[in-house]
């Protein structure tokens, strides 16, 4: 490969490495709003998230299409070709994560035209610890930080075990009280799609260490 076409591939690398960090400062905003709105009963910025889900959607088309330029034009290889694979993978991962924080808000807006009920505790120590995943997982793969992806990991044992508790407390509130099943249920779903999003963001810090090392850890933590 000449310098020239070396230099190229170079500035599309990068240009490519801000398109989906920008797509993950979306999807963290998106995220970080949702709960905001939960704990504020906040519908006008619960619906400020879902007006940004198609700022995100095509955030994500913008990466696939500069990936796909890069395999086309520039045929990558070894580390190149392991990051250009892995951004195209991360960008749909990190669409579906700003997917379910427009789940959330749409929970927030229904919660909303209902009493409060005090039940939020757990569940928004769970979307901290999803936002700071997130936030994380960004930078370990700004930084082709495979140790730091591998530590995020760890922490979305912390999202489950919230979950399996909030999961238990709501369906013991659902039984005795049933006038609040409705609302329980949409707090239910909403720690169900934190829940997620911790996953995802194992995902994400998968690829990362894929890309950092061509280590292939999915399944093995």
């Amino acid at each position: 490969m000449s310098t020239e076409v070396h230099r190229h591939l170079d500035q599309e690398l990068d240009a490519l490495r801000d398109a989906v960090l920008r797509l993950g400062g979306e999807a963290e905003t998106a995220l970080r709003r949702a709960m905001h709105s939960l704990a504020e009963r906040d519908s006008a910025e619960a619906r400020n998230v879902l007006d940004h889900d198609d700022t995100v959607d095509q955030m994500e088309v913008d990466v696939d299409r500069r990936a796909i330029d890069i395999f086309a034009l520039r045929q990558p290889a070894a580390r190149d070709l392991r990051f250009v694979m892995s951004v195209t993978k991360m960008a749909p991962v990190l669409e579906r994560i700003a997917d379910h924080a427009c789940n959330i808000a749409r929970a927030v807006i229904d919660l909303n035209n209902e009493p409060e009920l005090n039940n939020h505790i757990r569940i928004q120590q769970m979307g901290e610890i999803a936002s700071s995943m997130l936030a994380r997982a960004l930078e370990a793969f700004t930084r082709s930080d495979a140790a730091t992806a591998r530590e995020v990991i760890k922490r979305d044992t912390e999202i489950n075990n919230l979950y399996n508790q909030i999961f238990n407390h709501l369906i013991e509130m659902m039984v005795k009280e049933p006038a609040t099943a409705t609302r329980d249920a949409r707090l239910l779903f909403v720690a169900k799609h934190i829940e997620r999003i911790g996953d995802y963001v194992t995902d994400i810090c998968e690829l990362t260490v894929y890309m950092a090392e061509a280590a292939i850890i999915k399944h093995r933590h």
